[in-house]
């Protein structure tokens, strides 16, 4: 791994009166000023962006509505991650309270590709319930203009509900509703998918009750599924703004209360996470996923079932498949990673400014996770690919902030015409198709667009802190503030760096290096996960305040993120 420069974020104090002067804890008001707010955030429903203010989600509701009322067969089409199948989940569960025919149908990664592509519309059309009046996309479609025209030839009529950013070209849609679309004023560009189809949602409970379908205050408690909004958004890593963070707040509420969908209550109980002291980490880091693994490995269908269920004993069985699904996909990642770092040449990779690799036995789903690790380790862009159809490589890719990932592979495309049959994706994320017999030369010119969009041949990681962590403050109380927070991209945990002693050290399952610590007096048990070095007797560590609770009894605990020696 290469060592990150350690920076300071600086708190404006202004900011941070004003905050304290609003009754914000001190702590917090220092860091959220640090993270540029200058009042508290909303948490409460009445704050949340009105959904008039999303372009054409009127219109939306009102076909919705009419659908409906003409007993029209819905059909939503969802992406295959955990953001499509909370949003699917969202549409069908929604819809369904509110007199719809809806079933739903997720493309498969291995067979469609992504998104409403001309296929999908085929299996559309010979679905198990029908063939539909009406598709609805969630997490996806405003780049599927073939799609959409070929639904349309159909007789089939399309929604399109996405947060990816449009193209050039739009859909032939009846209506999109895409905060990123050109004219679209809503204030909130990084709603996810599953955000979209709420306020899709919304707007169709408005217009049903405005006919008089539904009482002025009556259908459905769309808040009920604030807990899947949270769960999507926080997966998708799309940036915390005021407004996403009131979602998640508001479905971290309900999960806390105990009052969440069988199938999250069943994911927390396979992962072993609980509930009541739910936080971003448990929807990221454990729920996420497991529902991810599905579309990665399997069929997503599983994974929106799950959501579906509302029987906890069926909704505990789908779960348990899910997380056995999650297992091979940890194990199949491994096994491919270690494949990776053994394959990449050391001397070459140390002049490389990118990481490119392929094996022959590697699997589709799981090379963007490849991808990511290689691009940790390495701190560069990293490209992974798998075996694709007729003599072509699948790839995914994962990049660092100074490199935008969909323009060096637009460069790449112009400087070796052929060689990519197809790419897409944004900065941090791509995924494309390359013809095998060019990878060679790929694999050169990726790295010079790297280092010509860079201006560099080299990357230096860093880690943004909080700097010092007061001492009165290194206790439980404080971290279980910091935990009832929402934090997550764009609204990144609190790390604080100090100096402490190292009293004692050793090694959990030859992996985690388990700490004592001494700081100001104050003795602290520290954990390293996933370094296995031993520490000299006095470091400087970057780390995260946490609560570890066994066997009743809860104590502070200190997650390093970084230590080094301190003279």
């Amino acid at each position: 791994m290469v060592q990150p420069l350690i920076l300071a974020r600086t708190a404006d104090p202004a900011r941070t009166q004003a905050l304290m002067a609003a009754g914000v804890h001190p702590l917090l008001a220092r860091l959220w000023a640090a993270r540029g707010l200058e009042q508290a955030g909303p948490t409460e429903w009445a704050a949340l962006i009105p959904p008039s203010r999303l372009s054409h989600v009127d219109r939306a509701g009102a076909l919705l509505a009419d659908a409906i009322q003409d007993g029209r067969r819905l059909l939503i089409v969802a992406d295959y991650d955990c953001d499509g199948a909370t949003a699917c989940a969202v549409a069908v569960r929604a819809l369904r309270e509110m007199g719809a025919q809806v079933g739903f149908l997720v493309p498969n990664r291995f067979e469609t590709g992504y998104g409403l592509s001309p296929a999908v519309v085929e299996l559309a059309c010979r679905h198990p319930a029908g063939k539909p009046d009406l598709l609805v996309t969630v997490d996806n479609g405003i780049a599927s203009i073939e799609g959409v025209a070929a639904a349309r030839a159909a007789g089939i009529d399309v929604i399109v509900t996405d947060h990816h950013l449009p193209g050039p070209e739009l859909p032939d849609a009846l209506a999109i509703v895409n905060p990123n679309q050109s004219g679209c004023g809503f204030p909130s560009k990084h709603l996810a998918g599953v955000g979209v189809i709420f306020y899709v949602m919304l707007a169709l409970r408005a217009a049903l009750r405005a006919r008089g379908a539904l009482p002025p205050r009556g259908g459905p408690k769309l808040e009920s599924y604030a807990d899947l909004v949270a769960l999507g958004t926080v997966a998708d890593v799309v940036r915390l703004d005021a407004n996403n963070r009131l979602l998640v707040g508001q479905g971290l509420r309900r999960i806390r209360q105990g009052r969440m969908q069988a199938g999250l209550a069943a994911l927390f109980e396979v992962a072993g996470r609980d509930p009541a002291r739910a936080g971003t980490d448990d929807l990221g880091f454990a729920l996420g996923p497991r529902i991810n693994a599905a579309g990665r490995m399997a069929d997503m269908s599983l994974g929106i079932h799950c959501l579906l269920e509302d029987d906890p004993g069926r909704a505990l069985e789908l779960a348990r498949a899910l997380d056995e699904i999650n297992r091979e996909r940890r194990a199949r990642e491994t096994v491919m990673r270690d494949e990776a770092l053994a394959h990449l040449d050391a001397q070459a990779q140390a002049r490389a400014a990118s990481v490119c690799v392929w094996q022959p036995g590697w699997h589709p789903g799981v090379i963007g996770l490849v991808a990511s690790r290689l691009k940790e380790t390495y701190w560069r862009p990293a490209l992974a690919f798998a075996p694709g159809d007729d003599g072509t490589l699948r790839g995914s890719g994962r990049s660092i902030p100074e490199i935008h990932l969909r323009d060096a592979l637009d460069l790449v495309s112009k400087r070796l015409p052929d060689a990519i049959v197809q790419f897409g994706g944004h900065a941090m994320a791509a995924g494309l198709t390359l013809r095998t017999a060019a990878f060679d030369a790929f694999a050169v010119q990726f790295d010079a667009a790297v280092r010509t969009l860079g201006g560099r041949e080299s990357f230096e990681p860093r880690l943004d802190t909080d700097g010092p962590l007061e001492p009165d403050y290194l206790t439980v109380e404080t971290a279980c503030l910091l935990a009832d927070q929402v934090w997550g991209a764009g609204f990144p945990p609190p790390l604080f760096r100090d100096r402490f002693r190292v009293l004692h050290q050793r090694l959990l399952k030859d992996k985690h290096l388990k700490l004592f610590l001494e700081r100001d007096g104050l003795r602290l048990d520290a954990i390293w996960f996933n370094h296995a070095d031993p520490l000299p007797d006095t470091i400087e560590a970057v780390y995260r305040l946490d609560c570890n609770t066994w066997g009743g009894r809860s104590t502070v605990q200190l997650l390093i993120e970084d230590a080094r020696g301190a003279a």
